[in-house]
């Protein structure tokens, strides 16, 4: 089968070739059921996700490290093409998403798994939107539901909000009842979150947002920001913390920036903050039933058209290069998928809301 392989760790984003850190394996092992486990899957991969992590994991930079070479990719939606003999809850032709864990990458034609870290995707809804969901959306559900017990009236802040994880806290507060102030660079990524629900959106760029974000507070006789959403870092974070009110929750999602903030432990303190630091993928071995619970709320949620995965570009396996590059340029306003079971000459690699091919 063809793959995506991480040969040694580099720069994801260069032309693929003889000697660059991923290219495709034409012949790489179709993988197969586990001899000791009855309970995994085979499953024909339609659609596997490009997040923020999976550019760190192959630049050697995310927390988890797998042994070279590997496949990268932690989520996906594709199709049942054979089941362990202690499965019963799945058969062949059922359509799924899930998460595989660092040893089994997604950016590949087929894929081996386990029954439960995989969801039947309900009628009706896109593989390219499924395959997209778990780990993005499971990560802002996870820190604004289970984390920060966002309630209805709050204001919440979510800083990156054009990225995945972005653009599915503002869809996941907004269901939660919250005023949602969405930071987002550009008119593109600005107009997407009106759509998607935000209350208002500001542009950091020019170093305007505490001014901006107070003057919206203002307009709405409110006092401050209840729950910070922060996958970025950086100086906006810093900034952001003058925005925050006494008992405000502060979710650290991650370091888009490249820089690492800290938090005077005094003015926490004083202000009564509570911070969290929301690492996802360690649920699945601490909590997993919290993921498992997450993960299917929100594909009712999709199901019912409740929220949405906007899918802004698409690649196939021979353009990898250009997935990670995407996410890099911060080209993005939702997520990035790539499709294994398209060619490079079939493909548009900017589509938006690609249709899977079933």
């Amino acid at each position: 089968m063809r793959a995506v392989v991480c040969r040694k760790i580099g720069d994801p984003t260069e032309a693929m070739s003889e000697s660059s850190a991923i290219y495709v394996n034409e012949e790489q092992p179709r993988p197969t059921l586990s001899s000791s486990s009855g309970t995994s899957l085979r499953v024909r991969v339609v659609a596997a996700s490009v997040n923020f992590a999976t550019v760190l994991t192959v630049e050697g930079k995310y927390q988890e490290r797998p042994k070279l070479p590997f496949i990268p990719g932690s989520d996906y939606a594709g199709i049942v093409i054979e089941v362990g003999r202690e499965v019963t809850d799945f058969n062949p032709g059922d359509a799924v998403c899930g998460v595989v864990d660092s040893n089994s990458g997604t950016l590949a034609e087929e894929i081996v798994t386990e029954v439960d870290r995989t969801y039947k995707v309900p009628k009706g809804v896109d593989l390219v939107q499924a395959g997209g969901l778990p780990v993005a959306f499971g990560t802002s559900h996870v820190a604004l539901v289970h984390r920060a017990h966002l309630q209805v009236g709050q204001v919440l802040l979510v800083l990156g909000a054009g990225g995945g994880v972005g653009t599915a806290a503002v869809q996941i507060g907004k269901i939660c009842g919250a005023i949602v102030i969405a930071a987002a660079r550009g008119q593109e990524k600005a107009q997407l979150l009106k759509d998607l629900g935000a209350d208002y959106v500001v542009d950091p760029s020019d170093g305007g947002l505490i001014k901006s974000v107070q003057a919206f507070l203002k307009s709405k006789n409110l006092k401050g920001v209840d729950v910070l959403y922060d996958p970025v870092g950086g100086k906006l974070f810093k900034d952001s913390m003058k925005l925050l009110k006494w008992g405000a929750h502060i979710l650290i999602i991650g370091f888009a920036s490249g820089e690492i903030p800290s938090i005077p432990a005094n003015i926490v303190l004083v202000k009564n903050w509570t911070v969290h630091g929301l690492y996802w993928g360690s649920y699945l071995q601490h909590k997993p039933e919290v993921i498992r619970e997450s993960i299917q709320e929100l594909l009712e949620m999709l199901g019912k058209g409740t929220l949405r995965v906007n899918v802004s570009h698409t690649f196939s396996l021979d353009q990898a290069n250009q997935a990670f590059a995407t996410i890099q340029q911060r080209q993005v306003m939702g997520k990035v998928m790539i499709l294994p079971g398209e060619k490079l000459d079939d493909m548009n690699s900017t589509t938006t809301g690609a249709i899977s091919k079933l």
